[in-house]
């Protein structure tokens, strides 16, 4: 059958690129096209402009970060894991490094050089690339195959994959357009949501700590007395509400939860210290250090500007001594340092939005090839699927596994 193509790409971000490039490397004749001006904007974004290119660990590892969706995720990485990721962009020139965290960026801390390698190695496999080319329309041929409908042309193609990720930044164009595209094929699409985005709080006195970072902090998303969800990690006060790692990585369960006001954030402080130790601690301190501010003491574990707001919170004056704390007023500090509760509003939307939870359901894709189970021909992978795991790499290493493995089989 004459196809103007075998494959066709529909957006040419993170999963599309990697697709496109195995794909035309084994031989077939690829377009990927994208709607925007520049393909890859988002890698351009992420990471704070440095690409977080995926996370030190095993493939298990990225796994358990995406959940109960995560297993999905085993024949991709068995296909494409964390080590051939390094590997290829090492062997396209792109050094790296591990930082403390697991998270692997490149060395030049520059993720044009990660979208650069893709598109020497994309012009290399002799893929064609059309940019301002969004897909209006998809629709299977009589006798096989897909019409694939853009503003400017009717193209042909065996196979088509959708790569258009999901609906987080749209500012980068992705505005969710891969849904309405597998939605005739009678894909299911799981209600979407932003997923690691800020969180927004109704608590005054965390504007007033704006700017200030806490490394490590336990960090519990509670609907009434039923824990939702926890992570552990670094915690940037902000004026709107709590951003950095932790609050990222629970973010889901507030987005997901029909009424976020109803929920509550709790805060460990001090994770690394049992309660029994800090208590212990003050009672010490207080004890030799009478002369002392109380807060000053304090500071001893935490940032000035924090040991101020707990004592406001424990109705202690600012100033006061150290001496002669009582032990009510000692265990009212104690509680707010390892279970400090703050109401929930809700998150910054999909406009803060790192990535998108929810998407084409994947009971009906096959994971074993990313083939869609209800229309032969047709692939999907990277955003636009229900997966979204933990902040530090994770999702990217999720977008080079699925779009690698759906190039292997289109």
């Amino acid at each position: 059958m004459g196809w103007d193509y075998d494959a066709i790409v529909c957006g040419a971000g993170a999963a599309g690129l990697m697709a496109a490039i195995h794909a035309a490397e084994r031989g077939r004749r690829v377009l990927l096209l994208e709607k925007g001006k520049k393909p890859g904007v988002k890698i351009l974004m992420s990471g704070g402009t440095r690409c977080n290119i995926t996370h030190d660990c095993e493939n298990r590892g990225i796994v358990e970060a995406f959940g109960p969706n995560g297993k999905f995720l085993h024949s991709a990485l068995a296909a494409f894991g964390v080590r051939d990721t390094i590997a290829f962009f090492n062997g396209e020139g792109v050094a790296t490094k591990v930082e403390d965290t697991g998270k692997i960026f490149p060395v030049s801390d520059r993720a044009l050089d990660v979208l650069d390698a893709l598109l020497r190695r994309l012009h290399r496999s002799g893929a064609v690339l059309a940019t301002l080319e969004p897909v209006r329309g998809l629709a299977t041929l009589p006798d096989g195959g897909f019409r694939v409908s853009t503003e400017r042309r009717e193209l042909t193609a065996e196979h088509v994959l959708v790569t258009t990720g999901g609906k987080s930044y749209p500012g980068c164009g992705t505005t969710g357009d891969g849904y309405s595209l597998a939605t005739p094929f009678g894909h299911t699409i799981v209600p979407t949501r932003p997923a690691l985005v800020p969180l927004t709080v109704n608590a005054p006195w965390v504007a007033d700590l704006r700017g200030i970072t806490l490394p490590d902090v336990g960090l519990k998303v509670i609907d009434g007395d039923r824990g939702l969800t926890a992570r552990r990690g670094s915690l940037l006060f902000a004026h709107f509400g709590l951003t950095g790692p932790a609050p990222l990585d629970v973010s889901r369960a507030v987005s997901g939860h029909a009424e976020p006001g109803r929920l509550t954030l709790e805060m460990d402080l001090l994770p690394g210290v049992p309660e029994p130790a800090v208590d212990e601690f003050l009672r010490v301190e207080t004890a030799a250090s009478g002369k002392k501010q109380l807060a000053v003491v304090l500071s001893d574990k935490l940032p000035r500007r924090v040991c101020d707001t707990l004592l406001s919170l424990a109705d202690l004056p600012v100033d006061r001594k150290a001496a002669a704390l009582s032990k009510p007023d000692r265990q009212r500090l104690v509680s707010l340092v390892k279970r400090l509760r703050l109401p929930v509003r809700g998150t910054l939307g999909f406009e803060k939005a790192e990535v998108t939870a929810g998407g084409v359901s994947l009971d009906e894709v096959d994971s074993r090839t990313m083939q869609s189970k209800k229309q032969p021909g047709l692939y999907f992978a990277g955003e636009v699927l229900d997966l979204d795991g933990w902040i530090g790499g994770y999702n990217f290493q999720s977008a080079w596994s699925t779009g690698w493995l759906a190039g292997r089989n289109l």
